[in-house]
């Protein structure tokens, strides 16, 4: 600025030391000329600076969702309160229907950037969740991490806050990706909102980070970056609550997508252990011991070929952990778990943005689960076949028809198994 100020000055004393004859005119544009570049580029220098700003990286994306439950239902009893709470009805009443309507499922805003080249935040409230039955459309916090490397490629990082726990393929691929409208209840069972609050740290190599971005930005359904090796801590009383027995959680998962000809083929291998808090999931009269120091423990295994064009995706978990007892009226803190599914897909390109993904699933689970009341009992055996429909990145639509044997039993439902069909309907918005 300075040097421009000088340049402006001899210019202005130039002309009004000469007399109008003097004036070279040739020399007189050369000079403006200079002046007005130097102003040019002192334009662009300030704009750079600007541009390097931190609020200047951060990108703000998300989707919506919105469902219909209600198409040809053979049976409203059959629902799955952690799936989606507008999916039959859990009443206790003999001639209860369910209430389907259009549904909001989520609405996501997702505010992330690399503030520093060795820090990434990542926040994502939600505008859709259902703090109590009936009562919609509320907002709460899903994420709220920062990424903090430890090189300068960022191979070696620590996730920090709340953020989703390294357990399950399905579990960690974003709901903006998955063909199925719900994810599987035996992996999915091991955390509400498969998020918690904890200490994360994740290694890949720069290749293999950058194979994990590819597998979501082309389409292929893949779960996102959480490392080829992960390792962590975190509360184990799932997301948006408070540690209730000072007891934190510890896994471990190691996850490596090979390349294999046109194809990409992801094995992994996942574990965690804990003891799990009951705290008002309890009815009266439930008989429990030790409510606040029960065995949390399972080991998973996931398969993951990717649609190019023709895809699998298949994930099976043991454990142990508390269940409903309806012979005893109690809780058995020890109770054995065990179930998986499997999807088959095919991806369909129409055009480059014009994609079409039918698909097939098949889902078991022998188990209770521990967030809901009573530790709720479970024996669920679902086949699901869809198709996803994305005329351009902006929308998706998704027709998926369930054929259902649940059966889900607590002290209000002693002997509880349902059966039934329906058709469900979802259009995504992605922005």
């Amino acid at each position: 600025m300075k040097k421009i100020i000088v340049k402006f000055l001899i210019v202005v004393f130039s002309i009004s030391s000469l007399s109008a004859q003097e004036i070279d005119k040739k020399v007189l544009k050369k000079e403006l000329m200079t002046l007005l570049d130097s102003i040019n580029k002192a334009k662009e220098d300030k704009s750079k600076e600007k541009g390097h700003s931190w609020f200047d990286k951060i990108s703000i994306r998300g989707y919506a969702q919105v469902r219909y439950n209600g198409l040809f239902s053979t049976n409203d009893k059959v629902s799955c309160d952690q799936c989606d709470k507008s999916w039959g009805t859990t009443s206790t009443e003999a001639d209860a229907k369910s209430n389907n309507g259009f549904f909001i499922r989520r609405t996501r805003v997702i505010f992330s950037g690399q503030v520093h080249p060795n820090v990434y935040f990542y926040i994502q409230p939600d505008f859709a969740s259902s703090p109590a039955s009936g009562v919609l459309n509320f907002g709460q916090l899903r994420d709220a991490y920062f990424d903090v490397s430890i090189d300068k490629k960022r191979e070696y990082r620590f996730r920090i806050g709340q953020s989703k726990i390294p357990y399950g393929f399905e579990n960690l691929q974003s709901s903006q990706n998955r063909l199925t409208l719900d994810r599987n209840d035996a992996i999915n069972s091991a955390a509400a909102n498969e998020r918690d609050l904890g200490v994360f740290f994740y290694w890949a190599p720069e290749k293999v980070r950058e194979r994990f971005a590819m597998l979501v930005k082309d389409n292929l359904k893949g779960s996102g970056d959480y490392g080829v090796f992960g390792f962590g801590a975190y509360n184990g009383q799932t997301a948006n609550k408070v540690e209730s027995n000072r007891n934190l959680h510890v896994i471990s998962r190691v996850s490596y997508p090979f390349l294999i000809g046109k194809q990409i083929f992801e094995p992994g291998i996942q574990a965690y252990t804990g003891r799990w808090a009951m705290t008002s999931e309890v009815s009266s009269g439930v008989k429990i011991d030790n409510k606040t120091g029960i065995f949390d423990q399972r080991v998973a295994v996931s398969a993951v070929l990717y649609p190019k064009p023709f895809g699998i995706q298949a994930e099976y978990n043991i454990g142990k952990g508390p269940r409903y007892d309806k012979l005893t009226n109690s809780i058995n803190t020890t109770a054995h778990l065990e179930g998986g599914y499997v999807t088959l897909n095919y991806k369909y390109d129409i055009s480059k943005d014009h994609v079409i993904f039918p698909f097939a699933k098949f889902q078991y689970y022998d188990g209770g689960k521990k967030f809901e009341k009573d530790a709720r009992s479970y024996i669920v055996r679902d086949y699901e076949f869809g198709i996803e429909w994305q005329p351009f990145k902006a929308f998706e639509l998704v027709a998926e028809w369930v054929v259902s044997d649940r059966t889900f039993e607590d002290s209000a439902l002693r002997n509880n198994r349902q059966q039934g069909n329906l058709l469900r309907l979802q259009a995504q918005l992605n922005f």
